[in-house]
């Protein structure tokens, strides 16, 4: 499915004709969140799946106790292009999003957290950018997402898109890490739809593996 050629005007390349921004301090945190599925308007061009959009900002530990769980906000959910562009062009684009920010858009049900039932057996491929190149790059990601061009079906399970300080992070997660073909299949389309340079550094991992080396939780 061709997304973009649904866009209604809340996006251009210059972002001027983008809406005010969300105000992220009024959306639900994980914890408080019910994944309810959504009703589609009969007019609209219902997607595969239905997805939810989440936004969580990094706190230093020194300076916070709030956990990650609820440190991740609910933006919003949709389940057709209309709904998605709706969203969408409300948000910030990631290059303009402070640094250590993060959105992380996942299939309705799927908690973008390691620990959730669908990612625990699974894993992420890691692309590493250079500052400039995130928002296309997410914005690829995204809408190859929503119109199926990974061909994995169930496998994937959403995405996440990270600023930092000296580069930018995007990851792709899916359900079974021990799936070698199903991994190789994410890659590759990935180096197709984001149209990497040369030199991007994209590594796989597990959740296991992520989860091991940390020194005691990822909030």
């Amino acid at each position: 499915m061709d997304l973009a050629r649904y866009d209604s005007g809340s996006k251009n390349d210059d972002d001027s004709h983008r809406d005010d921004d969300m105000d992220l301090n009024d959306i639900q945190s994980a914890d408080r969140v019910i994944a309810t599925p959504l009703t589609i308007p009969p007019d609209h061009h219902k997607l595969q799946y239905q997805y939810w959009l989440w936004f969580s900002k990094r706190w230093k530990a020194k300076v916070s106790t709030v956990t990650y769980d609820q440190n991740l906000k609910l933006i919003g959910k949709f389940g057709s292009v209309e709904q998605f562009w709706a969203i969408y062009g409300h948000l910030v684009r990631p290059s303009e999003l402070p640094s250590q920010c993060d959105f992380h858009l996942f299939k309705l049900g799927i908690k973008p957290m390691w620990e959730d039932e669908a990612n625990s057996k699974g894993g992420q491929w890691i692309v590493r950018l250079k500052k400039g190149l995130v928002s296309r790059c997410w914005e690829n990601l995204i809408l190859a997402m929503l119109g199926e061009q990974f061909m994995v079906g169930d496998e994937l399970c959403g995405s996440v898109v990270s600023t930092r300080l000296k580069e930018d992070i995007i990851t792709v997660w899916n359900r079974t890490a021990s799936d070698i073909s199903t991994t190789t299949r994410i890659r590759d389309t990935l180096r197709r739809i984001m149209n990497l340079p040369p030199n991007t550094s994209l590594e796989y991992k597990t959740h296991n593996d992520i989860l091991k080396h940390l020194p005691v939780s990822h909030s």
